[in-house]
């Protein structure tokens, strides 16, 4: 993983000293909170419902358990024992004091971690897929990439204050683990013909009140002009972006509103005059930063390992995780594995305790190779494990309710923290989707229905990503009453969709009940193997709208 150098630790240390000055100032009255806003969010602080929360940045989700164990002791002094990953790969602690987080930001940088952009009207946090650098699907690492955009945005004083938040997603492999399209700038890293790194640029995708996914603007794109185009991007954003309406001030707005073809043309004519500045990026600056990502010593292993085979063979519990919750490396004898944050209903999905913090980081050393990665599903990854060692692993992760074998399944929800913390929402997440776990329990009815994603959001800002669920659902306030808005064929990856409405919000006591009849609707009419939204796209919402409200609807039977 990437190791900071000293201008990294500079910057960064410098930031916490300039934000301790700012939060003193405002505690003694010499800001108002209007003058503090901007301030405070560009280093990761929310003003909660009850609290303030710090959003800590975890760049392209990539962690060392030394750094864990930084975050562990975050929890344990300073929050309430825990904390949650979001779907941008950071990190969350809810209940903070202001004038605690200069000392928290403090620890953080001395073990190379910062919240610096991690809100506010800026670059976000770069996120890309949480197998970077091991998926065996993978055309190249795209992180020493990732990196180059974390470097070049951070503290960029022409996108500081940008019209609306924007966000980068970057990734490299096969299957787009990273929902691209979902992204302000979606990037796609592939080879072409000649075998030299080319990107595809995709731009005004994003979700929340106006959900859209982006469009291709630019193909076969050089890697060395990266930031040049990215930066022709950003200032025509920032030229024409509105600032007058928060609601429609997303790129996504800028694009749909003059075209594809006529921000394209914007954006080239901005590219032509800098592409040949010292944006343009030399080789000795990819492999300075490509350097620092060390490639673990693996070791030489057989392709399947005899004492694994006995164990899948003798333990079908074990057999299940290994099956659900490990994904292929592209080193023989190595898997990585994901730990499920979600176990059941007494657990919000992506929290982690201290303890739990502290037991994963001896795992990822012991097991290991002492990396850790936060994944968009709100789960943790284990990316470099021996698959001899992974029945000991197992058993010592079933301790921690880290192993539940529902990864993709219907339980592995996405949920937002809603209104039991954000101010924003208009309901509570946290307790439907604790009802939802509790009612579909069942690890065999699970797994015969197979992959399906449940998505939740409390609000339009749509932080859950119900948009691009297999079921997708809002909540919205009717007065004062919680109602929620159900969605269904959703998708994200290379078959990007956003969910269909089904019809009316209905009740919070009602959405369980839904959802059942969602399923039952999917297992009536689904074809062998067919998974949630291959039937979904086959029959239409028709049936499925029928069982839910009743109306009559025409169905599309199997084909024979």
């Amino acid at each position: 993983m990437y190791k900071y150098d000293d201008y990294d630790r500079e910057l960064v240390k410098a930031r916490v000293g300039q934000f301790r000055d700012q939060v003193e100032r405002r505690l003694s009255g010499e800001l108002t909170e209007e003058e503090f806003l901007p301030l405070r969010l560009q280093n990761g602080v929310y003003l909660q419902r009850h609290a303030h929360m710090l959003r800590v940045a975890i760049p392209y989700g990539t962690l060392s358990s030394a750094q864990l164990r930084a975050l562990a002791t975050v929890a344990e002094r300073y929050d309430r024992g825990y904390g949650h990953l979001t779907t941008r790969q950071n990190i969350q602690f809810n209940w903070v004091e202001l004038e605690q987080v200069p000392d928290i930001l403090e620890w953080l940088a001395d073990h190379e971690m910062h919240a610096i952009q991690t809100s506010g009207n800026c670059v976000r946090n770069i996120s890309t897929d949480a197998f970077a650098g091991i998926a065996r699907d993978e055309v190249m690492d795209p992180r020493p990439l990732a990196e180059i955009l974390r470097q070049w945005s951070t503290v960029n004083p022409e996108f500081l204050f940008l019209p609306r938040k924007f966000k980068i997603a970057i990734a490299s492999a096969e299957q787009d683990r990273a929902a691209t399209r979902a992204h302000d700038i979606g990037l796609h890293l592939y080879l072409d013909e000649q075998g030299s790194q080319r990107l595809r640029v995709i731009v005004g995708g994003g979700l929340g009140r106006t959900p859209i996914l982006g469009q291709v603007v630019r193909e076969g794109l050089s890697w060395k002009d990266l930031l040049s185009y990215v930066e022709a991007v950003l200032r025509v954003y920032n030229r024409h972006g509105r600032r007058d309406n928060k609601y429609k001030a997303r790129i996504k707005i800028l694009v749909r509103s003059l075209g594809l073809q006529d921000f394209r043309k914007e954006v080239d004519q901005e590219w032509e005059k800098i592409r040949h500045s010292s944006a343009r990026l030399a080789e000795e600056e990819y492999q300075r930063v490509a350097g620092a990502f060390y490639s673990p010593d693996y070791e030489t292993l057989n392709e399947l390992d005899p004492d694994l085979g006995a164990w899948l063979a003798r333990d079908r519990d074990f057999a299940r995780w290994f099956e659900n919750n490990t994904r292929p490396h592209q080193v023989s004898g190595y898997v990585s594995v994901v730990l499920s944050t979600k176990p059941g209903g007494a657990t919000a999905p992506g929290d982690l305790t201290a303890e739990q913090m502290q037991a994963v980081v001896e795992l990822a050393d012991k097991f290991g190779y002492g990396e850790l990665r936060v994944a968009h599903e709100q789960n943790l990854v284990l990316p470099d494990v021996r698959e001899k060692d992974l029945y000991r692993l197992w058993n010592a992760l079933t301790e921690q309710s880290l192993a539940t074998p529902n990864l993709g399944l219907l339980t592995d929800i996405i949920a937002c923290p809603g209104g039991d913390y954000c101010n924003l929402a208009n309901t509570r997440s946290l307790p439907l989707a604790s009802a939802i776990q509790e009612r579909f329990d069942d690890l065999d009815y699970l797994h015969d229905l197979g992959e399906l994603s449940l998505n939740i959001s409390g609000c339009m800002n749509a932080c859950g990503h119900h948009h691009i669920g297999n079921i997708g659902i809002l909540g919205v306030d009717r007065n004062g009453e919680e109602y929620f808005q159900i969605t269904i064929g959703g998708s994200k990856g290379n078959e990007s969709a956003l969910g269909k409405i089904i019809g009316p919000s209905v009740r919070g006591e009602e959405v369980v009940g839904v959802v059942d009849r969602l399923l039952t609707t999917y297992l009536d009419y689904r074809e062998v193997d067919e998974p949630f939204n291959e039937a979904v796209q086959r029959l239409g919402i028709g049936p499925f709208k029928e069982k839910v409200y009743g109306a009559p609807a025409k169905i599309a039977r199997a084909r024979s």
